[in-house]
C-alpha cells in the first residue's frame, strides 16, 4: 500500500459532538473539507435509496442480526465454559501452579479489552465485514490451538489470542446495528445482542462441567471449534458489508470506471499519509476514554458490574460445592439464577427501551441519547439488593434457593446495565459506535480479568456475608455515575467533545 492512500470520513466524523465545529476544525487541522455542491462527491441517492444499508430489505438485515447474534453468543460461552475444567487441567499440568491455570481463565477476558482496540477503529476504515471474517476465522484457529495445548503455557497463550479476537463481535456490532436499525428500534435490536453476550458465560459453566466429566477437559474446545466454525460459516454467508462510508467510496470506483471521471470520490473521502491516518484512527478508542468524561464514566461503571459478575462466575461452582454439598456437574445449574435474571431483564428492556425513548423524546420535543439511561436506574438498585441477598444467605447456609434468587437480582442488573449503556454509546457516537465500544469494553474486560483473581482472599478473609457486601457497598457508589450522566450527560459531551 502506498505511503499516501484514500480514506474514509464524514466531516460529520471529524466531531460528533460539535456538530457544525467540525468544518472549522478540519480545516485546522489542514483536512480538505467536502462541500455539499460538490458535483464529483457521491452521496445516496435520497433517503430512500436502496443501496442504503438502513434500507435494506428486512430477511437481509434479519440475516445479518441473527449471525452477529450467533458471534456475540460464541465468544463469551469461551470466557466461563473452561472454568469447569480447571481442576483436570491442573492435574493434567502438574507444573504449573494453581494461579497461573486460574488467569488462563481470566487473560481471555482481558484479551476482549485489548483486540478492539485496533479491530474495532480498522472496521471504521476498511469496514465492517472485513474485520468480521478475519476474527472468526483466527478465533477458530486459536481455538483449536487451546484444546490441542501440550503444556499450560501454549493454552495460556492461546487462550490469549483467542479472547483479542474474539472480542470482534463484541464491539462491531454496535457500529452494524448503528448501520442498519433505526434509533427508535435499536433497543429491543441491542437488547438480543446483549442477551446473546451475556448467556454464554451463564451457561458455559453448566455445559463444560458435565462436557469435562463425560470426556475429558479438551473436548471444552473441541465443542467451541465446532460452534466457532459453523458460526464463521454463516458469517461468510450472510454477513454483508454495511459501513456507509466504504459503500460510498465503492459506488464512486464504480462510477469512475462507468463514466471515466476521475475526479469522482465518495462522500467524506479525504487524502491522508496512510500512517498518520491509521495513527489517528487505531488511537480514537484511547483518546476517547481519556478525553470524554462521559465515556471513562460509563466504563467505569461497567468495570464495577462485569468485575463483579466474573467474579461470582469463577466462585459459585466452588461456593455451592462446599456450602451445599453440590456435585461438580449439579454445580454448574447454580448460575441459572444469573440467567433466569437476565432473561427478565431481556424482556422488560426490550419492551420499555424503545418506548421510553420516544416518549423523552415527545415530552422534551428533542432526540437526546441520555434518554436511554433511563431504564438503568432500576438496575442501580438490582445489583447491590442481589449482592445482599447472595452473600448473607449462603454465609448462614440458607436454602439453596434462596442465595440463588439474590444471583436472580445480579442477573437483571447486569442485563440491563451491559444494554443501556451500550445503546446509549451507540446513539451518540454513531458512526463511531464501535471505538467508542472499544474504549468501554478495555476498562469493563481488565476489571472482569483481574477481578476474579481476588475472589478467594475476599471469601477466605471477609466471608461470604462481609465480602459480597463489600461489592454491594461499592455498586452503591459507582451507581452515582449513571444518574449524573443521565441528568448532565448532553451537556458534558458537548463540553468535552473529542476530535476523531
Amino acid at each position: 500500500m502506498s505511503e499516501k492512500s484514500s480514506q474514509l470520513e464524514t466531516p460529520a466524523q471529524l466531531d460528533l459532538e460539535s456538530g457544525p465545529e467540525s468544518a472549522s476544525r478540519a480545516a485546522e487541522d489542514g483536512k480538505p473539507v467536502q462541500q455539499e455542491n460538490d458535483p464529483n462527491i457521491i452521496d445516496w441517492d435520497g433517503p430512500d435509496d436502496p443501496e442504503k444499508p438502513m434500507n435494506w430489505p428486512k430477511y437481509r438485515k434479519a440475516g445479518i442480526i441473527a449471525t452477529v447474534c450467533m458471534l456475540r453468543f460464541v465468544t463469551p460461552l469461551a470466557s466461563s465454559m473452561m472454568a469447569a475444567g480447571l481442576v483436570q487441567i491442573e492435574e493434567d499440568f502438574k507444573n504449573a501452579g494453581v494461579m497461573f491455570i486460574t488467569f488462563s481463565v481470566s487473560i481471555y477476558i482481558i484479551g476482549f479489552g485489548l483486540g478492539p482496540l485496533a479491530l474495532a477503529p480498522l472496521s471504521e476504515v476498511y469496514g465492517r465485514n472485513i474485520i468480521y471474517h478475519i476474527g472468526n476465522i483466527m478465533f477458530t484457529g486459536f481455538t483449536v490451538g487451546c484444546g490441542a495445548s501440550p503444556n499450560a503455557g501454549s493454552l495460556f497463550t492461546f487462550r490469549l489470542l483467542s479472547g483479542i479476537v474474539g472480542g470482534v463481535p463484541l464491539t462491531n456490532a454496535g457500529g452494524t446495528i448503528s448501520d442498519i436499525v433505526p434509533v427508535n428500534r435499536r433497543g429491543s435490536i441491542m437488547t438480543l445482542f446483549t442477551l446473546c453476550m451475556l448467556v454464554g458465560p451463564v451457561i458455559g459453566p453448566t455445559v463444560g462441567g458435565f462436557l469435562s466429566e463425560a470426556a475429558g477437559w479438551r473436548w471444552i474446545f473441541w465443542l467451541l471449534t465446532i460452534m466457532s466454525g459453523l458460526a464463521t460459516l454463516f458469517g461468510l454467508a450472510f454477513l454483508r458489508e454495511t459501513y456507509g462510508p466504504v459503500l460510498l467510496e465503492r459506488k464512486a470506483a464504480r462510477l469512475r470506471k462507468e463514466t471515466g471521471n476521475p475526479l469522482l470520490r465518495g462522500k467524506g473521502k479525504i487524502d491522508l499519509p496512510y500512517r498518520q491516518l491509521l495513527f489517528r484512527n487505531l488511537s480514537r478508542p484511547t483518546r476517547m476514554l481519556i478525553y470524554s468524561p462521559v465515556i471513562l464514566g460509563v466504563s467505569l461503571y461497567m468495570a464495577l458490574v462485569y468485575g463483579v459478575i466474573y467474579l461470582l462466575f469463577t466462585t459459585f461452582s466452588v461456593v455451592f460445592q462446599k456450602t451445599y454439598g453440590f456435585s461438580e456437574g449439579i454445580a454448574g445449574l447454580s448460575y441459572l439464577g444469573t440467567g433466569v435474571g437476565m432473561v427478565i431483564a431481556l424482556f422488560s428492556m426490550g419492551w420499555y427501551s424503545d418506548a421510553i425513548h420516544i416518549r423523552l423524546t415527545k415530552k422534551y420535543g428533542t432526540e437526546l441519547p441520555e434518554y436511554r439511561l433511563a431504564p438503568l436506574l432500576p438496575g442501580t438498585i438490582a445489583l447491590p439488593i442481589g449482592l445482599f441477598i447472595y452473600g448473607w444467605t449462603a454465609q448462614y447456609k440458607v436454602h439453596w434457593i434462596v442465595p440463588i434468587i439474590g444471583t436472580a437480582f445480579v442477573g437483571i442488573a447486569t442485563t440491563g446495565s451491559f444494554n443501556t449503556i451500550q445503546i446509549y454509546l451507540v446513539d451518540a457516537y454513531t458512526v463511531h459506535a464501535a471505538s467508542a465500544l472499544a474504549a468501554n469494553s478495555l476498562v469493563r474486560s481488565l476489571a472482569g480479568g483481574l477481578v476474579p483473581l481476588g475472589g478467594p482472599s475476599l471469601y477466605s478473609n471477609l466471608g461470604l456475608g462481609w465480602g459480597n457486601s463489600l461489592l454491594a457497598f461499592l455498586a452503591i457508589f459507582f451507581a452515582i455515575f449513571p444518574l449524573l450522566f443521565y441528568k448532565f450527560g448532553e451537556r458534558w459531551r458537548k463540553r468535552y467533545s473529542v476530535s476523531f
